[in-house]
C-alpha cells in the first residue's frame, strides 16, 4: 500500500516521468550496495534481533512519512529523501529475513518449497495491497496508507520476537567484511551455475520488474483513469505473481525447473511487449497477469534452485548477491526506463523492455537447462 501511495502521491503533484523513476531508484538503489554488508551480518548475528531492528527503523520511516504528507509540509527531496531511507533499511533487511526463515527449516529437501511458500505469502500482499490502496486514495490522502503501514509494524515486530534465537553457523570465519564479501564473492564466482542464475534474474530486474514505475503513467495518461486503475493494474500483476508463486510452492522438487526459466522469462518479456501495444484496459488487465506469472517463476524459481546449491556457511553473503540482482537491480532498470518514457513514451519503453526480457530468457536462460 505504501509504494503505491508514494508513485501516485509523486506522479500526482509532478506529473513527471522522470522524477517518478528517480523516487522509485531512491526507494530501492542502497538494496544493491547495502546487501552485501547485510548479507555478513546474517551469517554473523542473531538474524531475530537484527529483524526487529530493520523493522523498526522501516516504522519509523512510514510514521515520518505520513506525518509530512498529512501535515502538509513536505517537498519532493523530502520524499526522495524519506525513499533513499527506505532503501538503507530494505538493503539491511532483506538478506536477513531471506536466511533466517530459511534457517529454521530443518530438513534441507524443504527449502526450495520454504522459498515458493515465501515468496506467495509476499505477492499475496502484492495482490492485496496495491487494489485496496487504488481504492482508498479515491476517499482519502495518501498520508493515511503511510500511517496505517506504520501502525502495521507492530504486529511484524510482535511476531519477529516470537521467533526461535536460531544458533548462528560456528564455520563462519570471523574476518572483517571486505574478506568475509570476497569470501562469498570467489565461493559465487566458481559455480557457474549460481552465476547463470544471478545474471538472469538481473536481466529480469532490470527490463522486466522495472515496469512498475511507468505504470502510473498507464494508469491516467494512457487510459485516462486514477488512483483506482493503477491499483488494479498492480493487483493483477501481484495476482498473476501469486498463482506463480503457487505452482513452484506445489512441486516436490527443482527438478526439471531450470528448464522452465527460459520460458517464464520469455513469456514475461512477450507479455510487457503487448502491455505497450494494448489498445484496451480490460486486455492488459489480462497481460499484467502474464507478467505477473513470467517475472516471478523466474526470480523465484531462480532462488530455489540457488538455496538448493549453496553451503550453509556463505548462505546469507550468497542471499545477499541474489537480493542484490534482483531487488537491487530494479531502481536503476526504473531510472533508465522512467528517462526513456520522457522521450518515446511509456508505451514504447515497455515494449523495448519486454525484447529485452524475451532476449535474456533465450541467452540466459537456454544456458541453465543442465543446472541441476
Amino acid at each position: 500500500m505504501q509504494q503505491i501511495a508514494l508513485q501516485w502521491l509523486v506522479y500526482r503533484i509532478t506529473g513527471s516521468v522522470a522524477i517518478l523513476g528517480l523516487v522509485t531508484f531512491a526507494n530501492q538503489a542502497p538494496i544493491f550496495f547495502i546487501a552485501p554488508f547485510s548479507g555478513v551480518l546474517a551469517d554473523r548475528f542473531d538474524r531475530r534481533k537484527l529483524l526487529v531492528a530493520t523493522q523498526s527503523f522501516a516504522a519509523l520511516q512510514a510514521a515520518l512519512l505520513g506525518w509530512l504528507v498529512l501535515s502538509g509540509t513536505f517537498d519532493i527531496w523530502h520524499l526522495i529523501a524519506l525513499a533513499l531511507l527506505f532503501g538503507v533499511v530494505a538493503g539491511l533487511d532483506t538478506p536477513v529475513r531471506h536466511s533466517l526463515f530459511i534457517s529454521m527449516v530443518g530438513n534441507r529437501d524443504h527449502l526450495p518449497n520454504a522459498v515458493a511458500l515465501n515468496s506467495f505469502l509476499m505477492n499475496g500482499g502484492r495482490l492485496i495491497g496495491p487494489s485496496i490502496a487504488g481504492l482508498a486514495l479515491i476517499y482519502v490522502q495518501e498520508g493515511y496508507a503511510f500511517l496505517f503501514n506504520a501502525v502495521s509494524y507492530l504486529g511484524v515486530l510482535w511476531l519477529a520476537w516470537s521467533l526461535p534465537s536460531l544458533p548462528r553457523d560456528r564455520t563462519t570465519p570471523p574476518a572483517g567484511f571486505g574478506e568475509s564479501i570476497r569470501e562469498a564473492a570467489v565461493y559465487t564466482w566458481h559455480h557457474p551455475q549460481i552465476l547463470k542464475l544471478l545474471a538472469l534474474v538481473a536481466c529480469i530486474a532490470f527490463f522486466g520488474s522495472s515496469y512498475i514505475v511507468l505504470m502510473p503513467v498507464f494508469a491516467r495518461d494512457v487510459f485516462g483513469g486514477g488512483s483506482e486503475t493503477l491499483g488494479f493494474l498492480l493487483g493483477f500483476a501481484g495476482f498473476g505473481a501469486l498463482m506463480g508463486t503457487g505452482y513452484l510452492a506445489s512441486r516436490a522438487s527443482i527438478e526439471r525447473l531450470p528448464r522452465h526459466l527460459m520460458f517464464s522469462a520469455m513469456l514475461a518479456g512477450s507479455a510487457l511487449i503487448a502491455v505497450g501495444l494494448s489498445p484496451w484496459l480490460w486486455l492488459t488487465f489480462a497481460l499484467m497477469v502474464l507478467v505477473g506469472i513470467g517475472i516471478i517463476v523466474t526470480a523465484a524459481g531462480a532462488n530455489m534452485i540457488l538455496q538448493s546449491l549453496v553451503d550453509d556457511a556463505v548462505r546469507g553473503r550468497v542471499v545477499s548477491f541474489y537480493t542484490m540482482s534482483f531487488l537491487g537491480v530494479v531502481p536503476f532498470g526504473a531510472l533508465a526506463g522512467g528517462s526513456m518514457a520522457n522521450a518515446i513514451g511509456a508505451p514504447a519503453t515497455i515494449s523495448l523492455f519486454g525484447g529485452c526480457c524475451v532476449l535474456a530468457g533465450l541467452v540466459l536462460g537456454g544456458r541453465l537447462r543442465n543446472t541441476v
